[in-house]
């Protein structure tokens, strides 16, 4: 039983060194993706873009350190301010891979709305006949 709990927390300590960030990780979050949209409009250092939120300052910078592992935005430094900048490239991967969805659901409601219109008809008809 000891060797078991060894190696669990042995392999819960080496996931974090080894765990890959992904487009996908960086938008999972609503509050990341509020900070994709903030620097989508300009460039804003750490501290402006915490000034946007109700969370903690180091809350943000966890947030942004995500976002700069998954290629979202870069961070640079400009005096004792670090700045960060949208990568916006890095996001087409998962807008092309969400367009593919967008069609399917749009064709698919395009056929519920068309059900409930034959619902309605036929609901309308009854009525009329009684």
């Amino acid at each position: 039983m000891r060797n078991q709990l060894v190696t669990c927390i042995f392999v819960t300590d080496q996931l974090p060194n080894k765990m890959r960030r992904d487009i996908f990780q960086a938008i999972s979050d609503p509050v990341r993706r509020e900070i994709i949209d903030l620097l989508a409009q300009q460039q804003l250092s750490i501290n402006e873009v915490a000034e946007k939120f109700a969370i903690s300052r180091p809350a943000v910078s966890k947030h942004i350190k995500i976002l700069n592992e998954c290629g979202v935005v870069d961070i640079h430094q400009k005096g004792r301010e670090r700045y960060c900048k949208i990568q916006a490239s890095t996001l087409i991967p998962a807008f092309m891979w969400l367009e593919q969805y967008r069609n399917l659901w749009e064709e698919r409601l395009d056929n519920f709305e068309e059900y409930l219109e034959e619902l309605q008809t036929k609901n309308k008809n009854k009525t009329e006949n009684e």
